[in-house]
C-alpha cells in the first residue's frame, strides 16, 4: 500500500499524536489541555486588562469631563443688620459711634475666583479659594451726612488660601500647592489693598450702601491701581464690608498655573467679606 501523504499540522494538534486510519489526528495529545489552559489564562488576563482600562477611562471622564462640579457663590454681605445690636442701640447712637479707628475682626474672609477649562469641555469651571487670615484697619470721620474713610488697609495671608470648590473625582486641594508656587508665597506671603480715602453714605447706619473705592493692590511684590466695588452695613457694634476687585494675574507677573488637562484664565476676581470692630 502506498504511503499516506504527509498530514499537515493544523487544528492545534502537534505531530506525533494518535491518528485514525486516514492518518488524521484522532484526539489531542496529552499536552493539548495545557495549550488551551494557557490560552484561557491569556484571554482572562486580556479581559481583566480591558476592564481596568475601562475603569480608568471612566474615572478620567468623571475627573475632567462629567460636569459633576460646583463652586460657592461669590462673597457678599452675610450678617443680618440689628441681629447683634444691643436693645438700647439706635441709628443716632450708631452714627455717633462710627467715628474713630476700626480693626479687622474674626469672621473675615478674602479669596479669589478664576475660571478653568477642562480638556474636552465647553463650559468653564470656577475655581475658588479662600483664607480667613485677614488683618488691617481703617479710620472714619464725618457725620450722618456722609463719612470719610481714610488709611484703609486690608492684608490677606496667602499661605492660608485653600480651595472650596468641588470637582467629582478630583482633589482640588492639590491646586493650592501649585498656586502657592505661582505666587511665590515664601517671598511674598501677603496680598495688600490700601486706599488713602473713600466716601461712605451716611445711610450706612440704617441700611446697606454701595461703595466704590479706588486704591492700590499689591500681589507678588507688584502694586497696581484698582477699584473695589463693595457694599457696606453696620451690624450691631461691627461694620461689614463685602465686595470684589477684578484683576489680570499677568499684570502682577504671575502666569496662569499650568495644570494637567486644564487651561486657566488669567482674569481673576478678588473677593472679600470683612468685619471690623472699633479699636479700644
Amino acid at each position: 500500500m502506498p504511503a499516506h501523504p504527509a498530514v499537515p499540522f493544523y487544528r492545534g494538534f502537534p505531530p506525533g499524536g494518535p491518528t485514525n486510519s486516514q492518518g488524521i489526528p484522532s484526539r489531542p495529545p496529552a499536552c493539548f489541555p495545557i495549550i488551551w489552559t494557557v490560552r484561557k489564562r491569556v484571554l482572562v488576563a486580556a479581559s481583566a486588562a480591558v476592564a481596568a482600562l475601562a475603569l480608568i477611562a471612566g474615572g478620567a471622564y468623571i475627573y475632567f469631563f462629567s460636569g459633576l462640579r460646583s463652586s460657592p457663590a461669590q462673597l457678599g454681605l452675610t450678617a443680618t443688620p440689628g441681629a447683634t445690636a444691643s436693645p438700647t442701640s439706635s441709628p443716632a447712637t450708631l452714627s455717633a459711634g462710627l467715628v474713630g479707628k476700626w480693626t479687622v475682626a474674626s469672621g473675615s474672609v478674602v479669596g479669589y475666583r478664576v475660571q478653568e477649562l477642562f480638556v474636552g469641555q465647553t463650559s468653564k469651571h470656577v475655581a475658588v479659594a479662600r483664607t480667613s487670615t485677614v488683618s488691617g484697619g481703617l479710620s472714619v470721620s464725618g457725620d450722618s451726612s456722609g463719612y470719610l474713610v481714610s488709611a484703609l488697609t486690608f492684608i490677606a495671608g496667602l499661605a492660608g488660601l485653600h480651595s472650596v470648590d468641588q470637582v467629582a473625582g478630583r482633589d482640588v486641594s492639590q491646586r493650592d500647592g501649585i498656586v502657592a508656587r505661582q505666587l511665590d508665597i515664601q517671598q511674598f506671603p501677603t496680598a495688600t489693598f490700601t486706599t488713602v480715602s473713600a466716601m461712605v453714605p451716611g445711610a450706612v447706619t440704617s441700611g446697606t450702601v454701595d461703595v466704590t473705592v479706588a486704591g492700590n493692590l499689591t500681589i507678588h511684590g507688584v502694586t497696581k491701581d484698582v477699584t473695589a466695588k463693595a457694599k457696606a452695613q453696620v451690624v450691631g457694634n461691627r461694620i461689614e464690608i463685602a465686595g470684589s476687585i477684578s484683576i489680570d494675574m499677568t499684570n502682577y507677573q504671575v502666569p496662569p498655573p499650568q495644570l494637567p488637562f486644564t487651561a486657566v484664565d488669567s482674569a481673576v476676581t478678588i473677593e472679600f467679606d470683612v468685619f471690623m470692630t472699633k479699636a479700644a
